[in-house]
């Protein structure tokens, strides 16, 4: 945890609240994908288990075996398999243990192979810590008495509660709120081991919704047997009353419903944010559940999400698989679109229910190294090495002739061309992998180069969407302010790279010109691309121009902004000759800099420290150029506070985008 984060929240209350700070996702919840060693490992993933408790739950991906939960409630030496009716089991010895719950993560032992550590596979983790008003686990004991209560520190009225007998083998007992489409949801209950629809049966929760401080169940022996013990897992539900960010006002979870149409083109289901993690069932009929997060894969394509099934021990259906297909969801700014007419996810009519966890962070950044990285490739996966979760690159190889990639996690393995007018195609090679904690790409080695970013507030967003030849058609985004430098491609079809930035036109109404990322040509007035209206921190505004806004095209847009000691996104005047000094209020000099001549024509110039920023001829790549590595010319120079612009650089105003 940051020093920052540590601050506010000795001043406001691990829950946070009003006028304070509040927890970030990051700190309550973890997706964390690795891959096994056969040998003890230690996952670093942000979440204080020793000290606030929780539960981790684990499923390799590649092959068959169990979901395994442990939780610091039941102990480390003991699971539970979602997709049995098992009852509590003991680990074979320590070596089998999840061998301690620390203040980052938690720790394997070396024979996890009943659900962790088989040498050589892959695995997901989840992991939830123990927070008001987005989880809590309790255990208790029966007592075989209808309206028995159990009490719990969630904070607020729960939104699903899942419950597992520890003493007999019996079904996993789900509440939920958006069961029976929301009417009475205390009525039913479902099964997470178990494909069968809802039922209504007073036995489970005795027909009595949960309160604040406590749930009732019924005198049913899955949840209420005078003999044994239970687990409960709690979550929330936030509704506009989330504790959470850096003014304790932000909701991070939802348990919703919607009703299924049957149709590719399904309900629009508004969370008010981005989910990463998305638990779904077709309550209504006998059908799977649906597990699927970002970071294996929830892309904007016909692809479909990388899932698994808690009621199966089923390896991963793979993005791309029959299984993945059927089950597509696209996410957006504000939540996520059905993209199948399948059951699972859609049924005719029927009856939906979804649990959400949201994209983070919250809080911006603290430093660049955090969010930006240029590297080489190393040859073994991840090839790309950046620390933070990449969620946008761009690739090539710069010592040779060839195009410039630029790839997102929106899109999967997708890829687009920023020197081409080319539709969207698939990346070279295959290697394009995205499900890695600390980098992306597979096997590429040296010769490659890559700049990668992680999406975060004030900094940097990505938005995938679909046009409608509208004018004044608006696009949701999570950039937290109004976007200063947009490029937007469409991805369907060929067409220009369309990009807005603030400076153009001298920063008079830019809004109202254009600049192509792909060609070029000097800035030009057009008011069909963004509707002649500026963006907002939350929205951005299209005309009718078929390259950002064609009926029915789709689109992927590439947001940034200007954050005090991380980023800076502006233009500069200079004359041909001399050095250009360009104070970006950095710490040290950029690390980055994109250069491109707003008034004349000239490439989209890019510079990095890892090929070298030095004084003298510093290394250029042309992102509208297949050009190799340049350094015949002093472009750019070194700059104590940003950069220098180099006395080889034309007369003239330039855009340009710095990154410390």
């Amino acid at each position: 945890m940051t020093t920052k984060k540590k601050m506010l929240q000795a001043a406001a209350g691990n829950a946070g609240n009003a006028g304070g700070g509040g927890l970030d996702i990051d700190e309550v919840f973890s997706t964390y994908l690795y891959e096994s060693t056969g040998s003890a490992q230690t996952i670093t993933n942000g979440i204080d288990l020793d000290g606030e408790g929780g539960l981790v739950w684990t499923k390799q991906r590649d092959g068959s075996a169990i979901h395994g939960l442990v939780d610091t409630e039941r102990g480390r030496t003991v699971y539970l398999d979602t997709n049995s009716v098992r009852a509590n089991r003991t680990t074979n010895g320590p070596t089998y243990d999840l061998t301690s719950f620390n203040s980052d993560g938690f720790s394997l032992g070396q024979n996890w192979e009943l659900y962790g550590n088989n040498n050589g596979n892959t695995y997901a983790s989840w992991t939830f810590r123990k927070a008001p008003k987005f989880f809590d686990v309790v255990t208790y004991s029966g007592n075989g008495t209808a309206g028995r209560t159990v009490s719990h520190n969630l904070g607020s009225v729960p939104g699903m509660i899942i419950i597992k007998d520890l003493t007999f083998a019996n079904n996993w007992v789900v509440y939920h709120r958006g069961s029976n489409g929301g009417v009475d949801p205390e009525d039913y209950w479902l099964s997470l081991n178990s494909t069968a629809a809802q039922v209504n049966h007073a036995g489970y929760f005795n027909d009595t919704a949960p309160t604040a401080t406590e749930f009732t169940v019924g005198a049913n022996s899955r949840v209420n047997n005078d003999s044994a013990t239970y687990v409960a897992y709690i979550f929330a539900h936030n509704d506009g009353d989330g504790d959470f960010g850096p003014d304790a006002d932000q909701d991070i979870i939802k348990c919703g419903s919607y009703t299924g149409n049957g149709s590719a083109t399904g309900p629009s289901v508004n969370l008010g944010f981005e989910p990463q993690w998305l638990l779904i069932r077709n309550v209504d009929r006998a059908d799977d559940w649906v597990l699927i997060d970002a970071m294996r894969g929830i892309p904007s394509s016909s692809d479909g999400p990388a899932v698994l099934r808690p009621e199966s021990s089923a390896a991963e259906y793979a993005s791309g698989s029959t299984f993945s297909q059927a089950s597509r969801v696209d996410l957006t700014a504000t939540g996520f679109d059905v993209k199948s007419g399948n059951s699972r996810v859609n049924g005719s009519n029927q009856n939906i229910i979804y649990i959400a966890i949201r994209r983070g962070p919250l809080a911006p950044p603290e430093s660049a190294t955090d969010v930006f990285k240029p590297v080489f490739g190393d040859g073994t996966p991840p090839a790309m090495e950046s620390g933070f979760v990449v969620d946008a690159a761009i690739v090539r190889n710069p010592n040779v002739s060839t195009n410039n990639h630029l790839v997102s996690r929106v899109t999967g393995g997708a890829n687009l061309i920023t020197n081409s007018y080319e539709s969207e195609g698939t990346f070279l090679g295959g290697q394009l992998g995205w499900d890695y904690n600390t980098g992306f790409m597979k096997t590429y080695g040296s010769s490659v180069w890559s700049a990668m970013w992680k999406r975060a507030p004030n900094f940097m967003d990505v938005v995938a969407y679909t046009g409608n030849s509208t004018a004044g058609r608006t696009v949701s985004h999570n950039l937290g302010v109004a976007p200063e430098m947009m490029w937007v491609k469409k991805r369907n079809a060929a067409g220009l790279w369309r990009v807005y930035h603030k400076s153009l036109n001298g920063g008079t109404n830019p809004e109202q010109y254009g600049i192509n990322l792909n060609e070029t040509s000097a800035e030009y007035d057009l008011n069909t691309l963004w509707n002649d209206t500026a963006p907002t921190s939350s929205v951005f505004t299209l005309g009718t121009q078929g390259n950002v806004n064609g009926s029915s095209s789709t689109y992927i847009a590439y947001l940034f902004a200007s954050l005090d000691g991380i980023s800076k996104v502006g233009s500069v005047s200079h004359t041909t000759g001399s050095n250009t000094d360009v104070d970006c209020g950095f710490s040290a000099g950029a690390r980055f800099v994109i250069l491109k001549g707003a008034d004349l024509a000239t490439g989209w110039l890019m510079f990095d420290s890892t090929r070298g920023i030095i004084s003298g001829n510093s290394p250029t790549l042309n992102l509208s150029s297949t050009s190799a590595e340049d350094s015949s010319q002093d472009r750019l120079d070194p700059y104590s506070s940003g950069f220098s612009v180099g006395p080889d650089i034309a007369t003239g105003t330039w855009i340009y985008y710095a990154i410390a």
